[in-house]
C-alpha cells in the first residue's frame, strides 16, 4: 500500500519552506492575499509595500520548485482613487528581476461574476493567473486538459475548399495561417489561455475561495499522479483537497490555525494500491509455465 500524502502546515510560507530541500516541487498554485484585501485575516498588505512583502516568499518558493516545475500565481490589481493600481505589475517585473521566467498568462473568467455598477468602469469578471518557471524547458502535459471539438466541427469539416487543404495564409498579411483538413476526424483540440469557470459559493468558512475546477486544471496540466504539488497560502486547502483527488502529493500552509484546521478536515490520508505492470506479471507467468511443462515431461 501507498499513500498520497497531504501535508497541511501552519506558519509563514517563508519560513515554513525553509525545512524542504533544494527542487522538490514539481507545480506551486497559489492565490495569495491580495493588496489591501482581508484585512480582518491577513492584515491587508499595502499595495505600496507589497513586492517586499512577496519577495521573500517567493525567493523560497524559486528555490524548492523543480528546474522542471511551474509557479501558478492567482492575483488581481485592485483600483485605487479611479485607476488600477500597478503593483501586479511591479510584482511581475521584480520576480523577472529574481530569477523567474514569465513565461505565460491565463486569464480566469468568471462566468458568474457578481452584478454591480460603478460611474467608471464596468464589473470584474476575471483574474490573473500568472505563469512563472525556472527553466525554459519544462513539464507540460497538454493533453491532459483537452477540449471537446464543438459542434462547429461537424459543419465547418463537411465541405472543405481548395483552401482548407493547404496551409492558407492569412490575406491580411499578418503571418498566421491555417490547414482546416488537419482538424479532420478529430475529437479534441487544445484549449486556449482563457478559463471559462465559475466562482464557487459552498464555503463560508473562508473568505477568499477559488473554485475546485482552477487548481485542478494546472494540478492536470503541470503535473502527473505522485507529483508534488505546493500551495503557501492553502486557506481552506482546496488546492491540497483536489491534489489529493487526483492523486498528487501536496503540502499547504497558511498563517492562521483557524484555517488549517480547516484544510485538515479537507484532505484525510488516501491509500493507493501499487499494482505490479502487466508485462512483468505475465513473462513471470510464462516462465512458471515452462518449468510445469518441464516436469511434467521427467
Amino acid at each position: 500500500m501507498r499513500f498520497v500524502e497531504s501535508q497541511i502546515i501552519a506558519g509563514d510560507c517563508a519560513e515554513v519552506l525553509r525545512n524542504y530541500q533544494d527542487n522538490f516541487f514539481d507545480l506551486i498554485v497559489t492565490s495569495p492575499p491580495y493588496a489591501d484585501s482581508r484585512k480582518a485575516t491577513y492584515g491587508g498588505i499595502r499595495p505600496e509595500e507589497y513586492v517586499e512583502w512577496f519577495l521573500p516568499k517567493s525567493e523560497q518558493f524559486l528555490r524548492v520548485l523543480k528546474p522542471t516545475g511551474t509557479f501558478i500565481l492567482n492575483i488581481k490589481e485592485k483600483v485605487t482613487q479611479g485607476e488600477r493600481n500597478t503593483y501586479v505589475i511591479e510584482l511581475i517585473l521584480a520576480l523577472r528581476r529574481q530569477g523567474w521566467l514569465w513565461t505565460e498568462e491565463f486569464i480566469w473568467h468568471k462566468r458568474n461574476c457578481h452584478p454591480g455598477k460603478w460611474p467608471n468602469r464596468f464589473r470584474d469578471a476575471w483574474e490573473r493567473c500568472l505563469q512563472f518557471n525556472k527553466d525554459r524547458k519544462f513539464n507540460m502535459y497538454q493533453e491532459s486538459v483537452m477540449v471537446p471539438m464543438g459542434a462547429w466541427a461537424r459543419t465547418r469539416l463537411k465541405r472543405l475548399g481548395k483552401n482548407d487543404v493547404i496551409r492558407f495564409d492569412s490575406q491580411v498579411g499578418s503571418g498566421f495561417g491555417k490547414n482546416i483538413a488537419n482538424w479532420v476526424g478529430r475529437e479534441k483540440a487544445y484549449p486556449s489561455n482563457v478559463l471559462h469557470l465559475a466562482t464557487e459559493t459552498d464555503n463560508r468558512s473562508h473568505s477568499a475561495t477559488f473554485p475546485r475546477a482552477l487548481p485542478e486544471w494546472f494540478i492536470k496540466l503541470f503535473t502527473q499522479e505522485n507529483d508534488w504539488v505546493l500551495d503557501p497560502f492553502v486557506g481552506s486547502g482546496t488546492t491540497c483537497e483536489v491534489a489529493q483527488r487526483l492523486h498528487r502529493n501536496s503540502v499547504g500552509i497558511d498563517i492562521h490555525q483557524q484555517y488549517v484546521e480547516l484544510a485538515q478536515e479537507k484532505v484525510k490520508p488516501l491509500q493507493r494500491l501499487l499494482l505490479e505492470e502487466s508485462g512483468t506479471y505475465g513473462r513471470t507467468r510464462k516462465k512458471q509455465t515452462k518449468r510445469a511443462k518441464q516436469k511434467r515431461i521427467k
